[in-house]
């Protein structure tokens, strides 16, 4: 018996020997044996090598190929602005936009709203007239060339009735409309200026006239660019004070409507914006004075304009989406 508790005493001093020597080892390590949470086993960190937690370093740098996104408070200010603009409006107001530079869109009233075209129509006429020439293989010749700048340029109403009939009347023009997907629009049969039309029709108008994918050839797009964009001084008023330096291509439509002698203010067109590309249509009617009208449309495609620059992710640009109430409406796509 006395042996046997030889044999216990020296296995318990080998045991407190062996306690002793992982204390000594983990001490000379720096560290601590480190526990498992409670209610399971330890699981290996997901964080790569080298991943900074907390602390009041600075952080790694993207990997190469990313851009570091930005909070988006400027950016939610300015669709703010936008829909308290909107709101400001005595009649009823649509608005489609587009960034070709990063795809951003913003529209409001849409497919929804059907207004007047007054002379935006212009546009529609000189696209059918132009499209029936491509069919035919052939030209615009001299006398349509100069009544389209005409009508164009200077808004001429004569030279409208002139190409109205040249591009077979409400039936050519609602033929053009329904090749280009123009749903929502439909040329009045006695007069061109009482054409119906969306927002996003008329968006939908201006990538046929300003981007390569298009019915129209780059000859008619190039034509209609041109007239677009030397309209007369008078008439530069709209979606131009979008801008910068004047740098934009339009076509304005205005109309004082019989019996309650409010008008109808339109203006939609190309605008070249810090080094963007920016297609913008305003549509409105229920203005009280013209100058108040065109003071709106100004102010809605100047904020429209702000509500589509830069998202703080470029892969996923913001896009305001049709009635979306404030200030939710920026999304990512």
């Amino acid at each position: 018996m006395p042996s046997r508790g030889l044999r216990a005493s020296a296995l318990t001093a080998s045991a407190t020997l062996a306690v002793l020597c992982l204390c000594v080892a983990l001490w000379a390590h720096g560290g601590s044996p480190k526990r498992p949470p409670v209610g399971g086993t330890a699981r290996p960190s997901s964080r790569p090598p080298g991943h900074l937690v907390g602390g009041d370093s600075a952080a790694a740098p993207p990997p190469r190929g990313t851009v570091p996104r930005r909070p988006a408070v400027s950016q939610d200010l300015a669709v703010r602005d936008l829909n308290r603009v909107l709101a400001r409006a005595h009649g009823r107001v649509a608005l489609a936009a587009v960034d070709l530079t990063s795809g951003a869109t913003v529209v409001r009233g849409g497919i929804r709203q059907k207004f007047v075209t007054a002379s935006l129509a212009k546009v529609d006429i000189l696209t059918a007239l132009l499209l029936e020439h491509q069919d035919r293989r052939t030209r615009p010749g001299p006398a349509e060339r100069a009544l389209a700048a005409e009508m164009i340029e200077s808004s001429d109403n004569a030279a409208a009735d002139a190409l109205y009939r040249a591009a077979g009347g409400s039936v050519g023009v609602n033929a053009e409309n329904r090749r280009l997907g123009l749903s929502g629009t439909t040329a009045h049969d006695s007069h061109w200026g009482l054409t119906t039309t969306t927002a996003t029709d008329q968006l939908r108008l201006l990538r046929q006239v300003f981007t390569g994918r298009s019915e129209l050839s780059r000859a008619s797009r190039d034509y209609l660019q041109s007239l677009m964009s030397r309209v007369e001084g008078d008439q530069s008023w709209g979606v131009s004070s979008a801008a910068d330096r004047n740098r934009f291509a339009l076509k304005n439509g205005w109309l004082p409507r019989p019996g309650n002698q409010q008008w109808v203010i339109n203006s939609e067109g190309q605008v070249w914006r810090g080094g963007r590309t920016l297609l913008i249509v305003v549509l409105s009617e229920g203005n009280r004075t013209q100058s108040q009208g065109i003071a709106l449309v100004q102010s809605i495609a100047t904020a429209a304009a702000e509500a589509l620059d830069p998202a703080p992710d470029p892969v996923h640009p913001a896009t305001v989406r049709e009635d979306d109430p404030p200030p939710k409406s920026v999304m990512r796509r």
